[in-house]
C-alpha cells in the first residue's frame, strides 16, 4: 500500500517561483521567451500657447484636448463604439478622470475621435 506524501515546503516554493517566472516572462514570435518591461509614462513638458490667436482658437484648442483625454478613457474602459458613448457615459467618464463637465459640441466631437480610432 503506497502512502500519499505531501510535498515539502522547498517543493511548493519552487513551483511557485517557476510561476511566478513564467508570468512575467512573454513569448515572441519566434518562441523564444522574452523578460516583460513595465513602461513608464511620464507627461510631456507643457509649452505655452502662442500668443496672439483668436479667443476661438484657444477655445476649440482645448475642447480638443479634452475631447482627446474622454475618448481615452472611454477606450480604455471598454467603450469601442460611438452607439455606447453616450453623453451620461462622457460625462461619468470625465467626473472618473477628473475632468470637467464636457459640454454637447465635446461629446460629439468625443464620439467622432472613438468613430476614427474603429477604422
Amino acid at each position: 500500500m503506497a502512502v500519499a506524501t505531501l510535498p515539502t515546503s522547498t517543493a511548493v516554493a519552487k513551483k511557485t517561483a517557476s510561476a511566478a517566472k513564467a508570468a512575467r516572462a512573454t513569448t515572441t514570435a519566434y518562441g523564444k521567451t522574452a523578460a516583460r518591461r513595465v513602461v513608464r509614462r511620464t507627461p510631456m513638458a507643457k509649452k505655452p500657447l502662442p500668443a496672439g490667436l483668436p479667443r476661438e482658437w484657444y477655445e476649440a484648442h482645448n475642447r480638443r484636448l479634452k475631447a482627446m483625454r474622454l475618448a481615452i478613457a472611454l477606450l480604455d474602459g471598454g467603450v469601442y463604439t460611438p452607439e455606447r458613448a453616450r453623453n451620461r457615459t462622457i460625462r461619468t467618464t470625465a467626473a472618473r478622470i477628473g475632468v470637467h463637465p464636457p459640454s454637447n459640441t465635446t461629446c460629439r466631437l468625443v464620439r467622432s475621435l472613438i468613430t476614427e480610432n474603429a477604422r
